[in-house]
């Protein structure tokens, strides 16, 4: 079976739930667009808002938050804590907790990227993976990066990820 039988194959599936998690230090939910565009861009691809969390730049709170999230929801996008500062540790949090990582999808991004921001583009350490049998997504917190890598990536494959990760 080649990409586009796979394609196909999963179009044929229902909607998903996803989660959105905003990591900051410093956004409230009124403040928080970025988590907003998410939310929007999953239920205009068809698929249902299934829980929103803006919690604080903390490791053990990610983790522990990404954790119960993949038991409930399908899929899980966050915004924030991505780039280079100390504080940033949304990476550092997620990672160890990846069945398997997507490596290929922080390069894509960067390069689609690179072709909006130019050289600031190399800032982001966006990646994402699975955990158990969720996606997880870790994006920048900037607006026009979550709705790039939402728009351009991650849902229009979500289908075909989620049903490769789902085979027995």
């Amino acid at each position: 079976m080649g990409v586009q039988d796979h394609k196909e194959a999963a179009a044929q599936l229902g909607s998903f739930s996803g989660a959105v998690l905003t990591v900051s230090d410093s956004r409230t939910e009124a403040t928080d667009e970025s988590g907003k565009i998410l939310q929007e861009c999953i239920i205009a691809a068809g698929h249902q808002v299934g829980a929103y969390r803006l919690i604080k730049n903390e490791m053990d709170v990610v983790a522990a938050t990404v954790r119960e999230l993949a038991e409930q929801v399908d899929f899980i996008i966050t915004t924030g804590g991505t780039g280079m500062s100390p504080r940033d540790l949304t990476i550092e949090s997620c990672r160890p907790l990846f069945t398997k990582e997507l490596e290929g999808f922080g390069d894509v991004f960067r390069l689609i990227s690179f072709q909006e921001v130019g050289s600031a583009a190399i800032l982001s350490r966006a990646t994402g993976g699975s955990v158990g049998r969720a996606l997880v997504f870790c994006l920048p917190g900037s607006k026009a990066a979550v709705r790039l890598a939402a728009e351009r990536l991650i849902l229009p494959e979500i289908k075909h990820l989620l049903s490769q990760v789902r085979k027995v």
